[in-house]
């Protein structure tokens, strides 16, 4: 005999309740992006236009002048600066990451414990706390108004978050290390070519987020930036005014396309990184 299905009604009532939190909680985050979208098709360019949700008109006109009206607004060389900045501090803080990943992971060493919690306690206080120090370094060593002083930044800072690229190093096993090592590899071969291989899922997580950072930054570029050709594309879009926000929606929407591509593309390798990352700290 076949047995019937019974549906529990505190189940079915919590599923209910779960997905209807869910819904609304994903509407509050989609509303704001689908008005910036549809700002971002305002004939007008005014915010003022605007007839309650919806523009009063609409056009493409912002879209094509965020690449031929240069004049004042020159929006493809933002786009560039920030994308120099974002690949390089990509490639760096990447590297520095998983490098001190892989040593707090395999290497056993005095101040260990003790450098693993203080990164721990400088990690809970906010970035932003250290901005007229960061200034007051940047203008000593002569970085203000230069993309390299906010590659220096983003990439010293990336170290600071390896928890999760140890916890996934501390999944493979050290047994694979060992028998390397008794091959003759040395500790650089071990990791480049037994540990690196192994570890695709975190490496795109972690090249991913540090590219992420400074491409939607705004507070360190308009603290150190302060040449209109040198602005990233965050420092830009808030310098126009106020008859300008549809290109401002524009801008916006055209910035956020490649990171949207990339986290479709890559959700794969991100869950598994970050699963396997929380494993163990």
């Amino acid at each position: 005999m076949t047995k019937k299905l019974r549906i529990k009604p505190a189940a079915t009532a919590d599923a209910v309740i779960t997905y209807t939190v869910l819904i609304a909680v994903s509407f509050l985050f989609l509303f704001p992006c689908l008005w910036l979208v549809l700002a971002s098709f305002s004939g007008s360019g005014s915010i003022y236009s605007f007839s309650g949700f919806f523009p009063g008109s609409f056009s493409l006109s912002s879209f094509g002048a965020l690449f031929t009206d240069t004049a004042m607004y020159n929006y493809p060389k933002w786009f560039m600066n920030t994308l120099f900045i974002a690949v390089m501090s990509c490639i760096i803080g990447s590297v520095l990451v998983l490098l001190t990943a892989y040593v707090m992971s395999r290497f056993k060493f005095k101040g260990r414990k003790a450098l693993m919690r203080g990164t721990l306690v400088l990690g809970m206080y906010p970035s932003f706390m250290g901005m007229i120090a960061v200034y007051l370094l940047m203008t000593q060593f002569g970085m203000v108004n230069t993309h390299w002083g906010l590659i220096l930044i983003y990439s010293a800072g990336a170290p600071m978050g390896y928890m999760v690229q140890k916890g996934f190093f501390d999944t493979i096993p050290y047994a694979v290390d060992e028998a390397a090592r008794i091959d003759g590899a040395s500790s650089l071969t071990v990791f480049l070519r037994i540990n690196l291989p192994l570890s695709l899922p975190i490496i795109v997580y972690t090249s991913l987020s540090a590219f992420t950072w400074p491409w939607s930054d705004f507070i360190l570029p308009k603290l150190l930036l302060k040449q209109k050709d040198l602005y990233t594309v965050a420092v830009g879009l808030m310098s126009l005014g106020e008859t300008e926000f549809a290109r401002f929606a524009a801008g916006s929407v055209f910035i956020g396309v490649p990171i949207v591509i990339l986290y479709f593309c890559l959700s794969k390798f991100l869950v598994s990184g970050l699963t396997a990352g929380a494993v163990k700290g």
